[in-house]
């Protein structure tokens, strides 16, 4: 930020901003696109739609252009000749600071953000050099780097004097396309660390206006160029347009900024050009930083279901909605949208049913309003597939669960003990229908053909259900499985389409068969003859029930020998064979099942790895926060038997620490929120010390006698958490 002081010295800029468009009106330019008068700016709704419509999976993705995107500019205009090098500036910088004379530096600084072209006079590494090219920007990143770093450091006066250059940049007249030149200059601007500053906002708005209104075609270099910016200045630059979205929609003094309705472009503008810097991030493997990062947990507070109602009414229209934009969204911010989006179909589906009695004139009951399973744990496969395949048109109802024989009633426990029991069987090695590779540590589905993929089908309703529910499942899938479930996002109508195939790459076999794909990595690297050397052709083998079956990756594919010429098309082919084509059926079953539950325009705003964090909740286990945010009842958290309590399960192992959550809440994943969703808490248990503990899974409570010792304390908790199968009644 700026130092003490510096609002009132900027607070003349509105003054100044409209004296400078007052000369300009005189001068016959009243109808500028880039006129910077604050009140009654009147081209906000003129700009072009900043958004692209994710309901037509048109996320923002720069690689659908052309490497080298050719459009008509204008000649780039010659630049004055600067010669101040880093070396020099940093010498008047200590000469300054020296003697308390700041002549030179306040020259350099004035001069140099004065218009886009002295910008790029000083900025750019070669002058004489067109820099027209996504892969270099032709930006002196050095140098800009120093001379930002030093501008928080200098007197008021030099750090005014910046930014009534940068408004002198943004009036000049837009006549025709960008050059280059300004898009360096739009590119070296962004990371001006006075934005950071509530005063200077108003400025910045104007700047993110303009970059937002930019063709495609400049977009697309603004993104390659941004991903080589270094990860500490991208992510200022990704912080700063978050917190400028955040103090707009909540501003802590709103006389800063003019009236919210003066100045509806604000937000959709910083949104858009985020937008360019996800895009830059996502070009990245790795990404430059984390997808998370782009998160604005601001936007938690909001009317999300408005802005959700907002998106599906007007879809990719003029009308704004954070949800064209579902990367600054957070994960808890889309699980309540998906969640009262599933409450309201819940609704819906449950009063159509009670209409339908009322009509055929039956009496209603509360069973009708419930997604109604009985099963026998015998026969849980068997029961849950017949229930299901039976209920379709429940699917969609509040999910109630009852094991035949039991007496427990169903509040949330026995549908978890319902989900692990299920999961835990199906996906046991036995069964046949996935693979776990030890490599991995994860499943796969099983290729072997047959005539029935119902049960795959059901282990997709199962996580879809999940997801519906709020439950969290202990699968392990890796992304890429994610990745083909929202492949698309939304069932096609045409049942022709092909669902649940993706664009896979090698970096997906790894995350799966590490063995096999670094085997792989290996043949493309190798610097033999690979035709005489492996002696292998476009042919893969398969064995299925002891029998070996080969496959042909392509038409003849068992004559066409692998060359150093055609690995690499061998190597996507069989990769694509493994993880698309070999299992479509199966997957297709499965990509079927979730969506017969989730169909939603909610899981537009998903990547695949949110969808894994719904479904699966996060394994990280903290429980000196689960410490931090439990609940007493009976007890007080300085209590004997308390402390006892945490001193033991601080010290258990993971294992042991999965056991007990799972005992207490039914799963041993941490859902979304993290701990402090699960309401976690402990009551007195007013029994005999000689009882176990006892968990009430619907509720998370955990039931503890107040045992006098630790040692017993221990002994006693891990005997109850090691053996916590069945339920009954008190």
């Amino acid at each position: 930020g700026l130092e003490e002081g510096a609002k009132n010295q900027f607070s003349t800029f509105s003054n100044f901003i409209t004296t400078i468009n007052q000369k300009k009106e005189g001068n016959g330019n009243r109808n500028s696109p880039t006129q910077l008068v604050i009140p009654n700016i009147k081209n906000g709704r003129d700009l072009p739609p900043l958004c692209l419509d994710v309901r037509q999976k048109q996320r923002m993705s720069m690689d659908a252009l052309a490497q080298d995107v050719k459009a008509s500019f204008p000649p780039e205009p010659s630049l004055p000749i600067r010669t101040k090098t880093v070396k020099d500036f940093q010498d008047d910088m200590e000469k300054s600071k020296a003697s308390g004379d700041w002549k030179a530096v306040h020259n350099f600084y004035s001069t140099t953000f004065d218009s886009f072209l002295e910008i790029n006079a000083a900025f750019k590494k070669d002058t004489n050099s067109p820099f027209n090219t996504i892969e270099d920007s032709g930006i002196d990143a050095k140098f800009v780097n120093v001379v930002y770093d030093a501008l928080l450091n200098t007197p008021q006066d030099v750090q005014k004097s910046v930014l009534k250059g940068i408004i002198n940049g943004l009036l000049q007249e837009w006549t025709g396309p960008r050059t280059k030149d300004d898009l360096r200059a739009y590119c070296i601007l962004l990371q001006n660390p006075q934005f950071s500053n509530t005063s200077t906002y108003v400025i910045y708005a104007h700047l993110l206006r303009q970059i937002a209104a930019l063709t495609e075609a400049d977009h697309h270099f603004l993104v390659h160029w941004s991903k080589k910016i270094s990860q500490k200045r991208f992510k200022q630059v990704v912080d700063r347009l978050l917190q400028f979205i955040s103090l707009r929609l909540f501003p802590a003094k709103p006389e800063e900024f003019p009236p919210m309705v003066k100045c509806t472009w604000w937000i959709p503008s910083a949104t858009k050009v985020l937008a360019l810097f996800n895009a830059a991030n996502s070009l990245i493997t790795p990404p430059i930083i984390s997808y998370t990062d782009f998160y604005n947990s601001t936007l938690d507070h909001i009317d999300l279901m408005e802005e959700y109602h907002n998106w599906q009414c007007y879809g990719n229209s003029h009308r704004f909605s954070f949800c064209q934009y579902p990367f600054i969204i957070s994960i808890a911010a889309k699980k309540v949208i998906i969640q009262r989006d599933s409450e309201q179909q819940m609704i819906s589906i449950a009063r159509q049913s009670l209409v339908d009695k009322v009509s055929r004139r039956q009496k209603p009951d509360m069973n009708m309003l419930f997604l109604n399973v009985k099963v026998r744990r015998t026969h849980l496969v068997s029961d849950s597939l017949d229930e299901l395949a039976r209920k379709k048109a429940d699917l969609k109802k509040k999910l109630k669960v009852t094991f035949v024989g039991e007496a427990g009633l169903d509040m949330g426990g026995l549908t978890k003990e319902w989900f692990l029991l299920l999961i835990r069987q199906i996906f046991h090695p036995d069964y046949g229908m996935f693979t776990y590779h030890k490599d991995s540590q994860c499943h796969w589905f099983s290729s072997f053909k047959c005539d029935n993929y119902s049960e795959f089908r059901l282990v997709g309703a199962l996580m879809g259900l999940a997801v519906y529910n709020s439950i969290t499942l202990d699968i392990r899938f890796p992304p890429c499985c994610y990745k083909k479930l929202l492949s698309p996002p939304i069932v096609p109508c045409d049942h022709n389409t092909l669902v649940g195939i993706c664009g896979v790459t090698l970096d997906d076999l790894f995350q799966i068969m590490p063995e096999l794909a670094h085997g792989l990595s290996e043949l493309l690297s190798y610097e033999g003859n690979v035709e005489e050397d492996f002696y292998s052709t476009f042919q893969v083998f398969q064995e299925e029930f002891g029998v070996i079956k080969s496959y042909n990756l392509k038409p003849n594919g068992d004559k066409i020998p692998v060359t150093n010429r055609n690995r690499k098309e061998y190597v996507q082919l069989y990769v694509d064979f493994l993880l698309n084509k070999s299992i479509y059926k199966q997957f297709a079953a499965f990509y079927y099942g979730f969506h017969s539950v989730c169909a939603s325009y909610a899981l537009l705003l998903l990547r695949p790895e949110e969808v894994e964090i719904l479904v699966c909740g996060s394994p990280e286990l903290d429980m000196s926060a689960l410490q931090r945010s439990t609940q007493y009842e009976g007890y007080q958290k300085t209590d004997l038997t308390i402390r006892y309590f945490w001193d033991v399960v601080l010290g258990f192992s993971l294992d042991l620490q999965k056991k007990l959550l799972h005992f207490a809440t039914g799963s041993d994943r941490v859902p979304v929120g993290g701990m402090a969703d699960l309401n976690f808490k402990i009551s007195k248990s007013e029994t005999s010390t000689n009882w176990l503990p006892v968990a009430h899974t619907c509720f998370n409570q955990l039931c503890l006698p107040p045992y006098k010792n630790k040692k017993e304390l221990k002994q006693k908790l891990i005997i109850g958490i090691s053996n916590a199968e069945g339920f009954g009644l008190e």
